[in-house]
């Protein structure tokens, strides 16, 4: 069993809002990324690409270019009500990047996106969800 994202006990899959039958798309995951969501409700699909079924897309990354790229792509591929969280290193990982949760936010808010919600994903990773603004939708 994995260690416990953060320390709420909640699982993770919970936080991350993925409910039963989503669809989600994963974006340079860590290798334990199935144990970390595990459990995940019924009918929960893990694809490569994103497409109309895509409920929620779950981005890592400690580059601030590569995330900039992605956040542009994602912004016209997702459904206007589908979620993005985005993983960055926390400070205490040791882990070298240059995102912050300040910097999420500057390449984010710009293209359309809000957030909404943040959570500790793992002992290394915290999270980011954004989703599109209700007056874009």
């Amino acid at each position: 069993m994995p260690s416990l994202a953060g320390y709420s006990g909640t699982p993770l899959a919970k936080k991350l809002g993925i409910i039963a039958n989503a669809c989600v798309v994963t974006r340079w995951a860590p290798n334990d990324y199935a144990e970390l969501v595990d459990p995940v409700p019924p009918g929960v699909t893990f694809e490569e690409k994103v497409s109309t079924a895509t409920d929620v897309v779950h981005v890592f990354t400690v580059e601030k270019s590569r995330l900039a790229e992605e956040l542009t792509a994602l912004r016209d591929e997702i459904r206007s009500d589908a979620a993005v969280w985005v993983s960055w290193p926390k400070k205490a990982s040791k882990v070298a990047t240059n995102i912050t949760e300040d910097s999420i936010r500057e390449l984010a808010l710009p293209l359309g996106f809000v957030d909404v919600k943040v959570c500790a994903v793992s002992v290394v990773w915290s999270g980011l969800k954004l989703v599109i603004r209700k007056d874009l939708r």
